[in-house]
């Protein structure tokens, strides 16, 4: 059964969900090389494969949060997951100082930057639903 979100929900959905298809968009064209700097070194594997990737996995949960409505509870989840899997590379931007999309030039910068992930996971959580089917289905087995 689909749990019902309100209408602040949906919206926040839907302007998470058009941010999502609009950053995987941009892993694929024209911030490709700026989103490179967030692959850690440790990563075994192409930069550039990284990056294509994480793109289309953004552009399917974002197609997937805004249009799928009887899967809209799992791709929130697909979604908060995903943030908490590219926050190592959020953390090694800033470890390493390594400058981004013009904006992300200094430690300060990169650091306020990594308090943004949590938003986004709880955002995510919060505007799909699925924080609250979660904590029904907990309460009620």
């Amino acid at each position: 059964m689909i749990k019902a979100t309100t209408t602040t929900q949906n919206v926040f959905r839907m302007l998470l969900a058009v941010f999502m298809i609009y950053a995987g968009f941009s892993h694929l064209s024209f911030n490709r090389i700026a989103f490179q700097a967030q692959v850690p070194d440790w990563v075994p594997m192409s930069k550039d494969l990284v990056v294509i990737l994480s793109g289309i996995v953004e552009i399917v949960l974002g197609l997937g949060l805004a249009f799928w409505k009887s899967k809209r509870v799992h791709f929130g989840w697909a979604l908060a997951v995903f943030f908490v899997l590219i926050f190592p590379g959020n953390i090694a931007q800033y470890l390493d100082g390594k400058d981004a999309f013009g904006a992300l030039n200094s430690d300060n910068a990169r650091l306020i930057r990594l308090f943004f992930q949590p938003v986004l996971i709880v955002w995510a959580l919060w505007s799909s639903g699925a924080w609250k089917s979660w904590r029904t289905n907990k309460t009620t087995s």
